[in-house]
């Protein structure tokens, strides 16, 4: 989720992103919203040392009902998110992908901030994919807009759609593919500030893939403003033209540029793939989430990244996952250093706790670290359920935040410890497989200091009740997952 932006005054708007989050001002509407838990599901994690004074309210979860939409059931593995005002600036639009559902739910909050309706704008016949993070880009802070940008995954061919959040009636069934944004396992499609580079539109997208071959990779679109179908894309590489990720080591820079992919609207994902090592492309271990640092246009030129890692090549590529900054030259968006700022695979190293790093969303002073689900982090011996980490940039102190809640021990084990193929009863859950989606910056959008939007993916939180509730024909998941509001999270 990525920007909590303004959108024109015109629309009294304001937006976050996704898998990645953003900051703004929400306008001049008089503050009515009053964090509340409206979902009949408690929050399903547990505060760390250092932030007992977290508050968290539970917003929306798949067993809620809303009072406009009787038979809407909000899917599972809620990941990419984005919020904005609605266009009469009464109330607010969410909109967040169902990942195992390859669906996007809308979702109508009045102006307290309760939820009350809810829709899909993609089903899974239109969604086509499992659709992982997503960026909501404004006027206000991207140039263009308002576009929610729900990216496809799990598929070589894979392409990320794009949304009018405000669309009237929208067919769950149509496709919003973007052409101009390629073919590939994506993780997140994230534009820059338009302060950035005044005059383009600079999107950086992640690659999801752990192929033994090309790995993934960190891609860059760049076209003038607003433009989604005739610019030019590229991918990173070092200029020494290294293309093993382990070269690099935690704490040092690496001069980098992203060089030009021909013909990429003309040709297959496949056929992208195979211009990797032509390319030299640094072949990294799953490319996750990606966002921005806010505050100045200098600071919007200063990406994070998650690489979660990937356990089948362990001689080149990162296995517990690793945090990278990207910093891009201040005239050239082609040109930058690249820098491994926490690694999981040093065994005395400040992140030798992590266990994937996922999700990301960076402030103007923090950067915070979601893990992912992958299980066999467990064979380092700290097992451990997945957190949120707190990396403050400018000390380099990381501290955990949040650890997910499996209910193991609790009176209702049972409703969260099931297959999360089939929803049938398994015991208890593994340490590691649940994980988080999108957390935003909302502060400014709910006119509430430090306040966040953070998605839950429950996985093993499974029944027959959950499966197809977008009326899809594609995807089968029967997960359930979760929205959560936090309050007094540092910026």
């Amino acid at each position: 989720m990525k920007n909590l932006n303004k959108l024109a005054s015109a629309l009294l708007a304001l937006s976050v992103a996704f898998s990645g989050c953003d900051n703004d001002n929400g306008g001049n509407n008089p503050v009515t919203v009053q964090l509340k838990n409206h979902s009949k599901i408690p929050a399903l994690v547990k505060k760390q040392s250092g932030f007992e004074s977290l508050e968290i309210f539970s917003l929306i979860s798949s067993d809620d009902t809303l009072e406009q939409s009787k038979d809407y059931i909000f899917g599972g593995t809620a990941d990419g998110l984005g919020v904005l005002r609605s266009q009469d600036g009464k109330g607010f639009v969410m909109l967040v992908n169902n990942e195992d559902n390859f669906s996007v739910s809308r979702i109508t909050l009045d102006e307290t901030f309760k939820p009350v309706k809810g829709e899909y704008m993609l089903n899974s016949d239109g969604g086509q994919w499992r659709l992982c993070s997503g960026t909501l880009a404004t006027p206000q802070e991207h140039g263009f807009g308002p576009m929610y940008l729900s990216v496809g995954e799990s598929d070589v061919e894979a392409q990320t759609h794009g949304l009018n959040p405000y669309e009237a009636n929208p067919t769950p069934t149509s496709s919003r593919a973007l052409k101009g944004l390629g073919h590939w396992s994506g993780e997140n499609a994230v534009p820059l500030h338009k302060d950035a580079f005044p005059g383009k539109t600079v999107i950086i997208m992640g690659e999801d893939a752990s192929d033994a071959v090309t790995g993934g990779q960190v891609v860059m679109y760049v076209s003038s403003t607003g433009d989604l179908n005739n610019g030019s894309q590229y991918v990173l590489r070092r200029t020494n033209q290294t293309q093993t990720e382990l070269d690099m080591k935690e704490g040092q820079s690496y001069d980098v540029e992203f060089i030009k992919i021909d013909d990429y609207q003309t040709i297959t994902g496949a056929a992208i793939q195979a211009k990797v090592d032509e390319l030299k492309a640094i072949e990294f271990g799953r490319v996750e989430d990606l966002d921005y640092r806010k505050g100045s246009a200098a600071n919007a030129r200063e990406i994070y990244f998650n690489v979660t890692g990937q356990d089948n090549k362990p001689e080149e590529r990162t296995k517990f996952g690793r945090v990278y900054k990207l910093v891009l030259d201040g005239t050239d968006p082609l040109k930058g250093k690249l820098t491994p700022v926490l690694d999981g695979d040093l065994p005395n190293g400040k992140a030798n706790e992590f266990q994937n790093p996922d999700n990301i969303c960076v402030t103007q002073n923090y950067v915070y670290i979601e893990e992912d689900s992958n299980l066999y982090g467990n064979v380092k011996g700290t097992q451990h359920d997945g957190y949120i980490w707190q990396y403050t940039i400018a000390t380099g102190e990381l501290k955990k935040v949040l650890e997910l809640d499996h209910h193991r021990t609790a009176a209702d084990r049972d409703k969260y410890n099931r297959n999360e193929k089939t929803g049938e009863p398994a015991g208890d859950s593994k340490y590691g497989q649940w994980e988080y989606g999108a957390l935003v910056d909302a502060s400014d959008l709910l006119g509430i200091q430090d306040a966040f939007i953070l998605c839950v993916q429950p996985h093993t939180w499974a029944d027959a009740r959950y499966k197809n509730p977008d009326k899809g024909t594609k995807a089968t998941s029967v997960q359930a997952s979760q929205i959560l509001v936090l309050k007094g999270l540092p910026r």
